[in-house]
């Protein structure tokens, strides 16, 4: 009976024990497992499931801020792409590189072969230096080697041609147009009329696409000292308000529109390293923010409201061009520029930068140097132009809109059967001989036909060096020459061995008495009268 209230109290133990907690119920656990782990098994799963969720959210917010999951590629040539541009509604690129060829690219037209429909050579055998479609997309603004820069409509027929101005003039002020390389030139951002022009004559001029006989205006682009220098870049402001200019020395100098120009308003002499080409300048939209990118391997920020020093500054971002572009992001939170890389020594890079130029991302595009770059506001994409003659656009399928996306997939057309020509004939016995077809004939036949013709099997006669066959050679310009060729041509005077030489020529003597025409007729008042000698007899010359 002990034994059985000691069994007993356990059990109420253990039930009491069992109330407390709900996982005693139910038989015991395998073992090698702790009542604490299908908890924590639960807890791990919804761990990772939290972690994919943010790895998704991280992924789509960095595919919002940087479009680079897809990509397409235009093949401009071989030589590098020098200038790049997209019209405002993002339908058209336009590039143009060291070949001298201006390409132009429709979106909606292309297929996925990606092909230009139009190549056009607007300078001759100049390098284009920059393009630019202006703010409204029908003009396209076209600069190069040459020192007139030309405007052509949206499908590249030219519309104009600044003059050249006379190059013996010392004051660029005087002369109706640049004398030598224009470097850069862009669009007002007000005014459609209206461009800007920057040359190695050292002035920057401001134009009008209907007056072509002279520019508005002339900026004179100096040195500390004062000296003309060229001016290797210029932009407007993006209300229009300020025209800057960077100039071979290093130097920034900026100007107001509203001005007579005679003086810049803010200049940094010492913004770049001198005799460095700096290479693009590009405002911001609240007009005092300026980033500039230099022929010395920096980015550079610049507050206008203290053009003292830069802001910020990057170094050791490798050009090789004078063109390397700098831009802002649509959102104006991101820099953006390329590098440069010699052959076979790694890819250029598409940099990307905080407003702090702190690194945010960088991408590898090619073998080849990063020369061109613009992201464009309402595509949200971005169009880069590499020196191998590469366009590369990037996009997101999901942030991205039109553009490259209109022709990424999309299958080549095929050519329907109308659209091909057979080289059939059609025979028509009963038709009038004018307008029967020539009968089909055999190759062979053909050539056995001209053989048999003197006039298209004749051979032409090879050009002489030397008299050969009667004919005179082409060769020799001398006197002597010249009469021996006209004494060939001349049909030669017969002349019998035995007949005496002066009887010869005695014998046209009556001739000329009776029918004078070279010399007698002058003289005839004074020419005496003329007497030959006669003959003697064989005796008395015995």
């Amino acid at each position: 009976m002990m034994e059985m209230v000691a069994s007993g109290s356990e059990v109420v133990d253990s039930v009491e024990g069992g109330q407390e907690s709900d996982e005693d119920i139910g038989p015991p656990l395998p073992p090698g497992f702790s009542k604490e782990e299908p908890s924590s098994q639960q807890d791990s799963d919804d761990d990772e499931g939290g972690n994919e969720e943010e790895e998704e959210e991280d992924v789509e917010d960095f595919d919002r801020r940087f479009p680079l999951s897809h990509e397409i590629t235009l093949s401009h040539g071989s030589k590098p792409i020098s200038a790049l541009t997209l019209d405002p509604s993002g339908a058209r690129v336009v590039t143009g590189g060291y070949d001298y060829n201006v390409r132009l690219w429709d979106f909606a037209g292309m297929d996925s072969t990606f092909k230009s429909f139009r190549t056009i050579t607007p300078c001759q055998s100049h390098q284009i230096s920059s393009v630019q479609y202006s703010n409204t997309g029908d003009t396209i603004l076209v600069t190069s080697g040459s020192a007139q820069a030309k405007v052509m409509d949206r499908d590249g027929m030219e519309k104009m041609e600044c003059p050249k101005g006379w190059p013996y003039i010392a004051n660029m002020a005087n002369t109706s147009g640049h004398i030598a390389m224009v470097n850069c030139g862009c669009w007002h951002p007000r005014i459609r009329e209206h461009f800007l022009t920057c040359s190695n004559d050292g002035s920057l001029r401001v134009w009008d696409v209907n007056e072509k006989k002279k520019q508005l205006h002339v900026i004179k682009g100096r040195d500390k000292q004062g000296r003309k220098i060229a001016v290797n870049t210029c932009a407007y402001s993006r209300d229009g308000g300020l025209i800057a200019g960077a100039l071979y020395d290093g130097s920034i100098q900026i100007w107001k529109n509203s001005s007579p120009f005679t003086r810049s308003q803010f200049q940094h002499f010492t913004a770049h390293t001198a005799g460095s080409e700096t290479c693009s300048l590009c405002f911001s939209h609240d007009n005092h923010t300026l980033i500039s990118r230099g022929g010395d391997n920096t980015l550079k920020l610049w507050d206008l409201r203290s053009f003292k020093r830069p802001v910020n500054v990057v170094t050791e971002l490798d050009t090789f061009f004078s063109g390397t572009d700098c831009v802002f992001s649509p959102n104006e939170q991101v820099i953006m520029t390329g590098t440069s890389v010699k052959k076979g020594q790694g890819k250029g890079k598409l940099m990307f930068f905080d407003r702090e130029l702190n690194e945010v991302y960088q991408l590898a595009v090619s073998d080849a140097s990063v020369v061109r770059c613009i992201w464009h506001p309402k595509l949200n994409q971005i169009v880069v132009g590499c020196s191998d003659g590469q366009a590369k656009v990037y996009f997101s399928p999901k942030h991205s809109f039109r553009g490259a996306k209109l022709c990424a997939n999309k299958k080549k057309r095929k050519k329907d059967i109308s659209e091909i020509s057979l080289n059939t004939r059609i025979i028509t016995p009963h038709a009038l001989p004018l307008f029967r077809d020539d009968e089909q004939q055999s190759l062979k036949r053909k050539r056995e036909k001209a053989r048999a013709d003197p006039k298209i099997s004749h051979k032409p006669d090879p050009p002489l060096h030397k008299g050969a066959g009667g004919r005179v050679g082409t060769g020799g310009s001398s006197i002597g020459a010249y009469v021996r060729k006209i004494a060939a041509l001349e049909r030669p005077v017969t002349v019998e061995k035995d007949v005496d030489p002066r009887e010869a020529l005695l014998k046209y003597a009556k001739k000329a008495n009776e029918k004078p025409f070279w010399v007698t007729p002058a003289y005839t008042s004074t020419q005496p009268k003329v007497i030959f000698q006669e003959e003697e007899s064989s005796e008395e010359e015995d």
